[in-house]
């Protein structure tokens, strides 16, 4: 299985009929009927979004790599609401593990840039303030106290900053990688999911992976890229 290629429509992230096949280990053909039997449960720019028209030559140039069909007249792009719905008219048990990963490390990962914490924010604050003091004896003082104080908030905040999320993705990417190389067979994949996230978990006391400390990083991804299933083991 293919890593996600991932699509922004308006800076939304949204998934192909193909992704979604793919991932529910079914085919395109079957996710269009289950959506033609129980199109009044779909709405349009809740679950979907319909391209054809001018948007759809527009979008098929924007994503070359997704090799859209050039005698397609429709295009439908499935955001997290409809991928639930057809999580919920396959409802197979491999379909729901698909869904629940999509929506953790596909739909709900954040790309605006983190906001500062207090910490963070009173560290800089510090820095500059420590920067345009002039050399005096005096001041010389001033700032040796600055950087003192500056140096014990540097320790909390190091303790307290948790990954952003380019961070987040390089841990999901390298758990792909993980999964995808020990194993092809798709069901065990969500398995080997499951188990790799709990391990984590447990290993670095975090509730979720994104809740891991950005100090914790590197150890994070060397433990993922060494990491062998208990079946294995």
């Amino acid at each position: 299985m293919k890593l996600l290629q991932i699509i922004l429509y308006k800076n939304r992230r949204v998934l192909t009929t193909a992704q979604i096949a793919e991932r529910y280990g079914t085919n395109s053909d079957h996710i269009s009927k289950n959506f033609s039997q129980n199109k009044d449960r779909f709405k349009e720019y809740k679950h979907y979004i319909k391209l054809e028209g001018e948007e759809l030559l527009y979008f098929r140039k924007a994503q070359q790599q997704l090799q859209i069909s050039s005698i397609a007249r429709v295009l439908y792009l499935w955001t997290e609401k409809g991928a639930w719905l057809h999580a919920k008219f396959l409802n197979t048990e491999e379909a729901w593990d698909a869904y629940e990963i999509l929506v953790d490390e596909y739909y709900m990962v954040n790309e605006d840039v983190v906001p500062l914490t207090k910490n963070q924010a009173l560290v800089t604050v510090l820095r500059t303030t420590a920067d345009l003091v002039e050399n005096t004896q005096a001041i010389k003082q001033e700032q040796y106290e600055i950087r003192k104080e500056l140096s014990m908030i540097n320790e909390k905040v190091d303790e307290q900053i948790t990954l952003t999320s380019g961070e987040q993705r390089a841990v999901q990417k390298e758990v792909a990688i993980k999964v995808y190389e020990i194993e092809v067979n798709t069901t065990i994949q969500s398995k080997l999911f499951r188990e790799l996230h709990r391990e984590i978990k447990n290993r670095f006391a975090v509730a979720s992976y994104k809740d891991i400390r950005r100090q914790d990083l590197q150890s994070v991804l060397n433990y993922i890229r060494s990491w062998v299933p208990l079946k294995i083991s």
